[in-house]
């Protein structure tokens, strides 16, 4: 039998509404998916999908420079490269190395303001909806590149054109939506993009200055590790028939594997049965 609330109670619990004669209802299906994709999740473990972004990290910059000569996530090289060309001294002129460096950077600055401003769309930037979207429009960003390189097979001697230009757009924006999420979910030292700081922080800890620490250095090793495992895979992937494709088809199951984990990531508050 269904149970009569008070008159003067007339505000809905956890969603759901009140029905004939003031019988209440449970949530709607739809109801509890948004209470679910809202609600804000545990950052405990969270570094271990940053730490799998280094691996994604060294499979795309690895195979993009092999084929193209150019980073699509670590910047400082790409500044080296724009900096020799506009220099007259890239002796690699015929390549245009220079102009996708800066392709890649002004990517990658505009990516890392979009992906801010679509995380302050949401009440809580640490919504699962909203890391999963972010993760998504990635994953999005490198299949339409792998689309592309699947298409028009890349080579070393290719001029610069929009079968180069786009793909390496496209990878140079997404990254930035890892460094993103790493201040999102209060890592910001596993941005993805750059290891001399975490080299630094790593080895000034082995020198005494960082007691009482081990987790972070723990944390250090394996972005380290983890972008030299991607490295050897985008060799790989670089060195076979497939070569660019077969890393960046990788990389979208890569990026589809940490929607899902951001999906069933435990929120605050919650028990795990």
């Amino acid at each position: 039998m269904a149970r009569i609330l008070p008159t003067h109670e007339t505000s809905p619990l956890l969603g759901s509404s009140p029905g004939p004669s003031g019988t209440w209802k449970p949530p709607s299906t739809l109801t509890r998916l948004k209470h679910y994709l809202t609600t804000e999740i545990t950052p405990h473990r969270t570094d271990l999908l940053l730490l799998t972004c280094y691996i994604i990290t060294g499979l795309l910059d690895s195979t993009a420079v092999f084929i193209w000569g150019s980073f699509v996530s670590m910047q400082t090289g790409n500044t080296v490269y724009l900096g020799l060309g506009l220099s007259g001294l890239d002796e690699s002129g015929k390549s245009q190395r220079w102009l996708k460096a800066l392709i890649s950077i002004a990517s990658f600055c505009t990516g890392s303001l979009s992906f801010t401003l679509l995380s302050r769309l949401f009440r809580n930037p640490r919504e699962r909806g909203a890391l999963a979207l972010s993760f998504a429009l990635q994953m999005l960003c490198v299949a339409v590149a792998a689309g592309i390189v699947t298409v028009h097979k890349p080579n070393k001697t290719d001029e610069l054109g929009w079968k180069i230009a786009v793909p390496l757009a496209l990878m140079a924006f997404q990254s930035s939506g890892q460094a993103v999420t790493s201040r999102v979910v209060g890592f910001s030292g596993l941005t993805s993009v750059v290891l001399t700081s975490v080299y630094c922080d790593l080895f000034s800890y082995l020198g005494g200055s960082g007691r009482g620490k081990g987790v972070d250095e723990w944390r250090r090793l394996g972005a380290v590790v983890g972008l030299f495992v991607g490295i050897l895979l985008g060799g790989a992937w670089a060195k076979s028939e497939v070569g660019l494709m077969g890393a960046l088809w990788m990389v979208v199951g890569l990026k589809g594997a940490i929607v899902l984990a951001w999906v069933f990531w435990k929120g605050e508050g919650e028990r795990i049965e």
